[in-house]
């Protein structure tokens, strides 16, 4: 694999920001084929795609590309904030694309793919607004991957999934999950129906393609 920039791409362009975003959108476009399917290419979305930046011919699959200089850290700020929302809560939400570079050497350091079912609306942070001077006042960014303490912060997903991987098997019993019951009523201290939610998250979790239902309260990873 090349880890380094196509650095003659950027020479037209006079944005910092410009340059950044034709570097990496061309180096993920060669060298980055699609996690989900294995298909060796993906395509890129044109200019101004709401929330995706690319997508696999094969298996449908979007993903949107986040650059940084430097180390990704605990935040990454995104575009507009309903966007994002209105994008996650859709049944095409994108997977995540993070990559950090090196602008001394102009190549790679890390590469990171977030599947999308770990991003829910509970990790998304609103930014205040524009100020009323600013060209886009009102306009409302986002911070995503926000710092927290606690993954039990970070959402019922989230906690269910880490409750599905401590039983280190692909296959698994509906009463399985609920053994966690416990840990999950100490989490979330307010919520009564313990149960009830964990049946919902596993029918989220259904609906995303993570797990399948086989009958008789079974359950497969996919």
């Amino acid at each position: 694999m090349n880890l380094f920039f196509d650095t003659k791409l950027a020479d037209r362009y006079t944005s910092f920001p410009q340059k950044i975003r034709v570097l990496t959108e061309d180096w993920v476009n060669r060298q980055v084929y699609c996690p989900n399917c294995g298909h060796l290419d993906i395509d890129k979305y044109g200019n101004n795609m709401p929330v995706a930046d690319f997508f696999c011919s094969n298996c449908k699959e979007d993903y949107e590309l986040k650059s940084k200089k430097d180390a990704v850290g605990t935040k990454i700020v995104d575009g507009a904030y309903r966007t994002m929302i209105d994008r996650l809560q859709s049944t095409n939400n994108p997977n995540f694309f993070l990559l950090n570079y090196d602008l001394i050497n102009f190549s790679i350091l890390n590469f990171f793919v977030i599947p999308k079912h770990f991003f829910v609306p509970e990790i998304i942070e609103e930014r205040k607004p524009l100020a009323v001077t600013a060209r886009r006042a009102g306009w409302k960014r986002t911070l995503f991957l926000r710092e927290e303490k606690e993954i039990g912060a970070k959402g019922w997903l989230l906690d269910i999934m880490n409750c599905i991987e401590k039983l280190a098997s692909n296959n698994f019993i509906l009463d399985d999950v609920y053994a966690f019951k416990n840990v999950l009523s100490r989490k979330h201290p307010r919520n009564k129906h313990i149960k009830d939610k964990i049946r919902q998250q596993l029918q989220i979790l259904r609906d995303k393609d993570y797990l399948q239902f086989l009958g008789s309260g079974k359950y497969m990873i996919t």
